[in-house]
Formats: structure tokens, C-alpha cells, sequence
């Protein structure tokens, strides 16, 4: 990472559209993209161009009045749906026969649409001409005015329809001196840095708790199809925007930390742990209901836009393994692990350390000792968290004050990190960071 290099952020923006779009259209769309997925089935077709050339001419005098890049992306959406197909068969993860496209949804390229933000407007070419529109927008989207625009998706839902457009930025990265380790977990995410540890206490497995419970109640007592359906949809809402706001609280957070210390972001590659998942089926609807990739998705997509790299290190054995001696720890309590070396920690902080140091190795950075400086306390203060940062800054106090380690070596290491409880709304600082 001493060369300076910039990579490309893409960002999914939706607008609602201030007019209707012919239904006709939609149906015409899927109707084209299912007989696509038919023949590439039939034929084992997964290259757009060989089935471009082989049935785009067809659809053309098919559909003579419609627009010829409609064939052009539906040739493009048919090919992705049944690439995903095929590997979802391979897994042995879908039952049906054969792919089939059923919601309504239209891709668009450049040819098909032309998006002016400032005067908030779209033009959509359909069989007829073209269509203008007005952009309902927030001040999220204004963001997007310097961006690049990308492919867009057409999108017809009970409320209206939607355009999700595709914006990506070109980000010179940062050059990063440190890594700190990020440890995903179900109740919170721990963080690893040179200074010491930080705990974000999100609860997330208490709020997935409570709704699926309220699901359950609703689905047995009322009886009524439609008023269920809308209480189970306002519901299902309301989680994810619970949860949703607490993400983009901590990996904002995580990012301020990370500029600080002009450090990567070292995140676990929890790629097909879903399907090692297999305990009793109360833990696993449990574990399945815990969306950790989404976290990752937006704390890699906040990092990278203020220039930060996050790199991905195998998660094997992270939270069983000494970070010293690399000896296998074994319990010491209900949260905290000891090793035959003398380090006694938080599982969560042990699980941390180790995406650290695994991260430091893969970017070649010298790690040089292992073990953390000691450091002074930061007195126990709370604070209100706001959307996007703490009201209060932690403060640092003059007197020492130890951790529990069994020789000296190991003092400075902490048995608990510093706790802030983002799904609270409240931060308790009840232990040190780490300082140099």
C-alpha cells in the first residue's frame, strides 16, 4: 500500500417516479426475459453474447415497436438470473425445475434513460417515445450529482414505481499505516486498534427476538389474510429500519476510528457460513435471522468512499486461538478464554486481536510485538449517541489503572473492551483503550 491507487464505489440510489408507467410494458418485459431463460436453459446458455446472436434478431421482428435496447438488457437480465440458477442448483439451495422472472422490473441502459439531477427529472424511452418524469428525492440523494450514472432498474411495486439507478465514484485510497480488526457479532461488534479495544453493543439479537415473536403472535391470532399481510409488512418495516440505523451508527463509528489512525479495516470472510450452520432449530433461526454481511456491505462501502481499504482474512479458529503464542485457549467463564501463556480476555476481544493481526500480515505491515502497550483508564461517562456520532468524547484519565493478567508480561491487556450500546442510544466507557 505505499503506491497510491483509488478504487471504484458503487452505490444503489432509489427515486420514486411521480407518474405511472404502462403495466403493458412490465408484462411485455417479463414476458421476453422468461422465453430468454427457456431457450438458455434448454440450451445451457450462460454467455450473453452467444445468446444475443442467437435470439436477439427473433425477439426483434417479435416486437417490432418496442425500443431495440429492451431486448438488449433483457438478453443481459436473462443470462444473470440463470447463472444464479445454475449455482443454486449446483448447492442444492432451489427445488424448481427451471428459473423463471416474477416480479416487474425492467433494466435500463444508458440508451433507455437519461437522468438529469438538477433539475430532478428522468426520461424513459418507451414503445410510444419517451416519458418524462419527475425524481421524488431526500437529501441523501444530492450526493449523487457528481457521480457517474450506471445501469438502472425499472420497478413496479403496490405504491408506485421506483428507479433504482447505479452511481459509482472513482476514490483515491488512503495510505494506511495500521489495520484495526472488526469482529462481527450477534449482540455486538468489537473493535481491534493499536490503542486498545472498543465494543459497539447493538442488540441486535434482542430486537430480531422480539419481532419474531410478534410475528408469531400475529400469525396466530388473526384470521383475516389482507389485515395480516399489512401488519406483517409494517412490522417487517420497522425491523429493518431498527436495525439498519444501528448499522450505519457503528460503521460510522468504525470509520472515524479508522481516518484517526489512518488504518485498513480488517473484516472476517464469513462467505457460506449459513449453510454450516446446523444446531437446534431454535439457534438456528436464530443465527439465520443475524444479518452480518449486510453490516459488512456497509461498513466496506463508507470506508471505501473516505479512501480506507478493507480487506477480508480467514475467520478460522479467530476466536479460539492465543494471539501471542497461537496456543488453543481454553474457557474461563461465560465470555472470557485463558491461555497456558498467562493472557486472560473477552472471547470478543480475543476474536478481534486476531482479525488484526491476520490483517496486518496480509498487507505485509510489521507487526512487531504482539502484545498491547499498557495504558491509562478512561473514566465511566455516558453520553446520548446521535445519527451519526457521539455527543460526549470518551476522556482519557491521568491515573493507571491496570487489567487482570496473570504475569507481567501481559499487562495492558484488557478483560472487557470499551462498551458503547449503539441499539440503546447510550454509550457506557467502563474500560481503557490502548495508547502509545
Amino acid at each position: 500500500m505505499s503506491s497510491k491507487r483509488s478504487e471504484t464505489v458503487k452505490l444503489t440510489a432509489r427515486f420514486k417516479l411521480d407518474g405511472e408507467v404502462d403495466e403493458r410494458l412490465f408484462e411485455t418485459y417479463k414476458r421476453i426475459v422468461n422465453e430468454l431463460l427457456d431457450y438458455a436453459h434448454s440450451k445451457g446458455i450462460t454467455s450473453f453474447k452467444r445468446l444475443k446472436s442467437e435470439k436477439y434478431h427473433e425477439l426483434r421482428q417479435e416486437y417490432p415497436e418496442l425500443p431495440s435496447h429492451y431486448i438488449y438488457t433483457a438478453c443481459q437480465m436473462a443470462c444473470s438470473i440463470y447463472k444464479s440458477f445454475r449455482k443454486l442448483k449446483r448447492k442444492g439451495k432451489t427445488k424448481s425445475e427451471k428459473p423463471l422472472l416474477r416480479k416487474d422490473v425492467i433494466m435500463l441502459d444508458d440508451h433507455l434513460f437519461k437522468l438529469d439531477l438538477e433539475k430532478w427529472k428522468v426520461r424513459i424511452s418507451v414503445p410510444d417515445g419517451k416519458l418524462e418524469f419527475k425524481l421524488l428525492h431526500g437529501e441523501y440523494h444530492e450526493r449523487f450529482k457528481d457521480w457517474k450514472v450506471g445501469q438502472a432498474w425499472l420497478v413496479r411495486k403496490p405504491d408506485g414505481v421506483y428507479l433504482n439507478v447505479v452511481f459509482s465514484k472513482n476514490v483515491e485510497m488512503l495510505h494506511c499505516v495500521d489495520v484495526i480488526g472488526v469482529d462481527v457479532n450477534e449482540n455486538n461488534i468489537t473493535v481491534a486498534t493499536n490503542r486498545g479495544f472498543v465494543n459497539f453493543g447493538t442488540r441486535e439479537r434482542v430486537i430480531r427476538t422480539a419481532y419474531f415473536l410478534k410475528r408469531r403472535r400475529i400469525q396466530t391470532k388473526i384470521k383475516s389474510k389482507r389485515v395480516k399481510a399489512r401488519i406483517l409488512a409494517k412490522y417487517r418495516d420497522r425491523e429493518r429500519n431498527r436495525v439498519l440505523d444501528i448499522y450505519h451508527k457503528v460503521a460510522n463509528e468504525i470509520v472515524r476510528l479508522a481516518l484517526k489512525m489512518r488504518s485498513a479495516i480488517a473484516l472476517e470472510s464469513l462467505k457460506e457460513i449459513r449453510s454450516r450452520i446446523n444446531y437446534s432449530k431454535e439457534l438456528n433461526g436464530r443465527l439465520h435471522r443475524w444479518s452480518f454481511r449486510r453490516f459488512q456491505q456497509i461498513l466496506e462501502y463508507k470506508a471505501k468512499l473516505n479512501g480506507i481499504a478493507v480487506i477480508y482474512v480467514d475467520p478460522h479458529k479467530t476466536s479460539r486461538l492465543c494471539p501471542i503464542c497461537g496456543r488453543k485457549l481454553s474457557p474461563n467463564g461465560r465470555r472470557r478464554l485463558k491461555c497456558e501463556c498467562g493472557l486472560v480476555a473477552d472471547r470478543d476481544v480475543i476474536g478481534s486481536w486476531n482479525i488484526r493481526l491476520r490483517g496486518l500480515r496480509s498487507l505485509k505491515i510489521d507487526v512487531g510485538s504482539t502484545v498491547p502497550p499498557e495504558s491509562p483508564s478512561m473514566n465511566p461517562e455516558t453520553g446520548r449517541l446521535s445519527a451519526t456520532h457521539a455527543s460526549k468524547v470518551v476522556k482519557v484519565a491521568e491515573s493507571q489503572n491496570g487489567f487482570k493478567a496473570q504475569s507481567d508480561r501481559h499487562k495492558g491487556i484488557p478483560n472487557r473492551p470499551c462498551t458503547h450500546n449503539i441499539g440503546s442510544s447510550r454509550i457506557e466507557n467502563s474500560t481503557p483503550l490502548q495508547r502509545n
